[in-house]
């Protein structure tokens, strides 16, 4: 293996700020508009299962993507693919504010995700390039706290947003944040990436690098946890606004709230994983997160099987979930880049693919299986959680093996 080059100096706050904001836009991206699925549905004449596709095919164009995002930085740097990938999102989000049918607006978001998912891969890169393995899982995890506050705030604003104006007007904010991140691309971001591969893009070297990846047993692991863990997330994120708003009889103002709720579960774990990363190690710190999180996805599935719906049975549970799940992501996330120095965007991208597709087909179940109760949105979560233990002690057992 290669030795790394030289880090470079720690990015000033600026840039780290940006590197946020760049991570956010995908959580941005789905949470803001949430409570206006409803609203949008009935408004562009459609149905739950249409509605739902303008989640679940951001996340296929998301995953499929980010394979050709990644290796395209890996060969010509970070910076000129997020810049290019940025631009990408701003024309697609205007594009949806003004989506006149359900199919227009389809198509839109899938666009939308086409640019959206350069900023998340290539920000997870650029930390890799900076922190090296163990630095990346903390820096990360700091990240994904401070990325948080995006998706706590978002349905919330998107709330107020949509009984004041209604759901465009969550797209003309999408447009406005993403002007203000390709502003930081142009002025903030220098390249970050000291080992370009010249020949990151040869069909024969990208086909040998993925098969790489899928033939370690620990990358495997790493990517299977945050999957799994995307998928309980993303099975609330597409069935939440309708159990909440339509089955227990939230306004959309106040789902934002409940969502919040669930958010700072995910906040607390990843402030966690920041203090005890570096003390415990990664592998460890993914085995109390998926224990955590089994526990609270199968409480959720047992009370909504017990026929018990409300705000309680629903948020509380979800939110010992994502206590659990931001423990494992930034961790499995840096345990997946590290030991690939020179292919840290490919790496990044494969595990972002394995993310979105799979969250992807749970979401279309989620909204295809909908019958009016709580009961498919957290069967899901709780087979998620359960997945995340099987993970961590098949693919990733404490032997001390490498990929």
């Amino acid at each position: 293996m290669p030795p790394e080059a030289a880090a470079p100096p720690p990015p000033r706050r600026g840039l780290v700020v940006l590197v946020t904001g760049l991570v956010a836009l995908g959580p941005v991206s789905t949470d803001l508009y949430l409570p206006s699925l409803p609203a949008l549905t009935r408004d562009l004449g459609s149905d739950v299962a249409s509605a739902q596709l303008t989640l679940s095919l951001f996340l296929v164009a998301f995953a499929c993507c980010q394979l050709v995002y990644g290796p395209l930085s890996d060969r010509f740097g970070r910076r000129p693919v997020v810049l290019g990938g940025t631009v990408v999102y701003l024309v697609a989000t205007l594009a949806c504010m003004v989506a006149p049918t359900m199919e227009a607006l389809i198509a839109a978001r899938f666009l939308q995700a086409v640019g959206a998912c350069a900023g998340p891969v290539l920000g997870r890169a650029i930390v890799r390039d900076l922190y090296g393995r163990e630095g990346a899982a903390r820096v990360l995890a700091y990240v994904g706290a401070a990325m948080a506050l995006a998706p706590a705030i978002g349905p919330i604003l998107g709330g107020f947003v949509e009984v004041w104006v209604g759901w465009r007007g969550n797209f003309a904010l999408l447009a406005l944040y993403s002007g203000a991140l390709l502003a930081g691309v142009l002025f903030l971001l220098a390249e970050s990436n000291r080992n370009r591969d010249p020949r990151a893009l040869e069909p024969r070297q990208l086909a040998r690098n993925y098969l790489g990846f899928l033939g370690s047993r620990r990358y495997l692991g790493y990517a299977g946890a945050v999957a799994l863990g995307y998928c309980g997330l993303f099975a609330f994120i597409s069935g939440s606004a309708h159990v909440l708003i339509d089955v227990v009889g939230l306004s959309p103002d106040r789902y934002g709230f409940c969502f919040a709720a669930f958010v700072v579960g995910y906040a607390v774990g990843t402030t966690l994983a920041g203090r005890l990363t570096m003390r415990l190690g990664i592998d460890r710190m993914i085995g109390l997160g998926a224990a955590i999180a089994a526990v609270g996805g199968l409480a959720m599935a047992g009370l909504a099987w017990s026929g018990i719906e409300s705000v309680a049975a629903i948020v509380g549970p979800a939110a010992v979930y994502m206590l659990g799940v931001g423990m494992i992501f930034p961790n499995a996330q840096a345990g997946a880049m590290g030991p690939f120095p020179t292919k840290a965007g490919a790496a990044a991208a494969m595990v972002g693919f394995l993310q979105m597709a799979v969250a992807a087909a749970v979401g279309i179940g989620v909204g295809h299986a909908f019958d009016g109760t709580s009961v498919p949105m957290a069967t899901a979560i709780g087979a998620a959680g359960v997945g995340l233990v099987l993970v961590r002690f098949l693919l990733l057992r404490p032997d001390g093996s490498q990929p």
